[in-house]
């Protein structure tokens, strides 16, 4: 049999192979290559924002990446309305007034050191959502969900703790993130393991934390412990021209000067920013090193290994510190 192939045939074939191009053009252009875009990972926001200042360079980081979706956040720990309030103004800079707020369980205030940013804000004013009782929008938010959510902690635990005595069954609706502890190393690299903040603050609350039935994965000190920016990598983020970027310096500089800093003067590097590396481990684990460790909370606020203790996902060391610091600096500038 013979075939017939005349110029009309050779012309139909040439724009089915066009039109092929064309349709796969925009995955090719998107960077998809035909496959899926990952989907987000939704995640509440737990913070003592406005004590120290690692806080609020956190919160940026959350939301400034793109493998995030922020659900909440929630104030934690002392005056947790003026906490809120830095939270809302956080959020109405960086036009994310979506994101509901939750008002954490009042305690006596401690340092107010960035009060002077949030001096003349009213929190009736935020354009979203402001919960009151912030422990109780936190369970319904999980409670309702249709998928797991990421739980990332970054100050003392008094909410969590209320939440899981509350509504024990959101453990197992919940994937725990934290900036706790202290496992081999202590307070600026030191050999001798210290008591953290975050835990010695309220040891009850963290041991009740420490026992739920969630998955846990934590930051101690072993590795949030030695993050600043110095030199070019802060002078980059300093210089940035972006909203929430420069909120974030001004509230730094604010900080320094509630402190023992002086108005006016040179700033080269950054604060320790501990809490940065516990939204980083919500996403991904490819800098750090993680041992499963069995860890117990002591009365006295020591987070130790323990074999009775609660099998937990530690970064106990960095693969690459200066990736994550690179890492941190993209993301804040929006520039490699």
């Amino acid at each position: 049999m013979t075939m017939r192939f005349d110029l009309w045939d050779l012309a139909s074939c040439m724009l089915m192979v066009v039109l092929a191009a064309a349709s796969e053009a925009p995955a090719a252009e998107s960077g998809e290559s035909g496959s899926k875009a990952q989907p987000k990972i939704p995640v509440i926001l737990d913070t003592d924002i406005g004590d120290d200042i690692d806080d609020t360079w956190a919160l940026a980081l959350a939301l400034k990446s793109p493998e995030l979706e922020l659900k909440m956040v929630v104030s934690d720990t002392g005056d947790t309305t003026y906490r809120a309030k830095i939270i809302a103004k956080m959020l109405e800079t960086a036009k994310r007034t979506d994101v509901p707020i939750g008002v954490g369980i009042p305690e006596p205030a401690r340092s107010r050191r960035q009060e002077k940013w949030v001096a003349d804000y009213d929190l009736n004013c935020y354009p979203g959502k402001v919960h009151k009782d912030g422990v109780a929008a936190m369970i319904d938010l999980i409670m309702r969900s249709n998928e797991r959510l990421t739980l990332i902690c970054i100050g003392p635990l008094p909410n969590i703790q209320a939440a899981l005595e509350r509504e024990p069954k959101i453990a197992e609706r919940v994937r725990f993130v934290g900036m706790h502890g202290s496992v081999r190393r202590g307070y600026n690299g030191s050999p001798e393991v210290s008591k953290e903040w975050n835990v010695v603050a309220n040891p009850k609350a963290a041991q009740k934390v420490f026992t739920a039935a969630w998955p846990m994965s934590i930051t101690p000190l072993d590795t949030c412990g030695l993050v600043r920016l110095k030199g070019e990598k802060y002078r980059k983020v300093a210089e940035c021209e972006d909203p929430v970027t420069r909120a974030v310096i001004e509230n730094y500089r604010i900080w320094l000067e509630a402190g023992k800093g002086k108005p006016g003067q040179k700033i080269e590097a950054s604060s320790v920013l501990f809490d940065t590396v516990a939204v980083y481990l919500s996403f991904s684990t490819e800098l750090v090193n993680i041992e499963r460790l069995p860890i117990r909370v002591t009365d006295d606020g020591f987070t130790r290994i323990d074999p009775a203790g609660k099998p937990i996902d530690c970064a106990v060391s960095w693969k690459d510190l200066a990736a994550f610091e690179d890492l941190l600096v993209e993301r804040l500038t929006g520039k490699r």
